[in-house]
């Protein structure tokens, strides 16, 4: 089973070659990542100023929910104008870089990153509106303790036809992935996987998130607009509960990184299941093909000659 990186691999590479090398080469060159994101790196004006920028989908609603804030901290300083046909972009001067090679990996690998940071912000207002309910809950009676119930639901559009809902209670935070399946048997590999999930928490990982499927819309979104159960079960609804353990500031930048490589793990491993299953099949049929190649008889060179019966006449014996 593979794991997905957070960062963008090839991004990370280019930076590392150019921050190491003695000298500044020409760059332009588009990378594509995941849900449609498209990385553009370049240097437009020298050889030593470095431009990255970012296009996402969603930016739109990722910015509704402060991603802008969460950008400006984590890329203090290297904030530029926007490029063209782009949401937001990044400069470098290579003749400007940290001194400590551990400083030049980090500012690697935050680069490297851009496309996590800049989907995480929905995500961390979620675990904030968390503490802040379940903080405020400390103050009521069990009766009248907040229950979550008209939370904001954070609706992020991040593909053409599918979107991620989070929802903050004091509680827990409640991420539910729509996803379309074109073929009755990714349906079929999506249930056997989650499946596992489901019963790997029962089994043996207490500590992982409650992980729930179904065909039609939860409660949680079916007033959210532009949710609706079309009944063809082309589109299946993913919810993971993520419950305070997950949450605490140890370990919410980890799982905030798990939950937005879901959909991507999910579908690699159904297409990789697929083509799995499809080898063995072509092994399997080229094996039987060679038994039945070795069960044909085989004519002796006896049975070739003539024979002939008691009066005289000659008769050849067909194999």
């Amino acid at each position: 089973m593979l794991l997905l990186e957070y960062h963008n691999l090839l991004l990370k590479s280019i930076l590392t070659e150019r921050f190491n090398s003695a000298t500044p080469a020409s760059i332009d060159q588009v990378i594509s990542d995941f849900d449609g994101v498209t990385f553009h790196i370049s240097t437009p004006e020298t050889k030593t100023k470095i431009l990255v920028s970012i296009s996402v989908k969603c930016f739109s609603d990722l910015v509704q929910h402060g991603a802008l804030g969460v950008l400006e901290r984590e890329y203090a300083g290297l904030i530029t104008d926007v490029e063209a046909g782009y949401d937001f972009s990044l400069i470098v001067d290579l003749e400007n870089l940290p001194a400590e090679p551990e400083e030049k990996e980090n500012l690697i690998r935050r680069i490297s990153l851009l496309k996590r940071n800049t989907m995480a912000a929905p995500f961390e207002k979620a675990i904030d509106e968390h503490h802040r309910l379940a903080e405020a809950q400390k103050g009521f009676t069990t009766e009248t303790a907040p229950t979550g119930e008209g939370t904001e639901v954070m609706v992020i559009r991040y593909r053409e036809e599918e979107a991620m809902y989070i929802q903050a209670s004091h509680d827990r935070v409640t991420v539910i992935f729509s996803t379309v399946f074109r073929e009755e048997t990714d349906r079929i590999f999506g249930k056997v996987f989650l499946s596992e999930f489901v019963d790997a928490r029962r089994r043996a990982i207490q500590n992982a998130p409650q992980v729930l499927y179904r065909n039609d819309p939860p409660l949680e979104i079916r007033n959210v607009a532009g949710v609706k159960d079309d009944g063809t079960g082309e589109i299946g609804y993913i919810t993971f509960v993520l419950f305070p353990r997950h949450l605490t500031p140890q370990r919410r930048e980890e799982s905030i990184s798990h939950i937005q490589t879901f959909r991507d793990y999910f579908h690699y491993h159904i297409k990789a299941a697929k083509a799995y299953m499809h080898s063995r099949m072509r092994r399997r049929v080229a094996d039987f093909l060679k038994v039945l190649n070795r069960a044909k008889p085989e004519v002796e060179e006896s049975e070739k000659k003539e024979k002939k019966t008691a009066t005289g006449r000659s008769f050849r014996v067909q194999a």
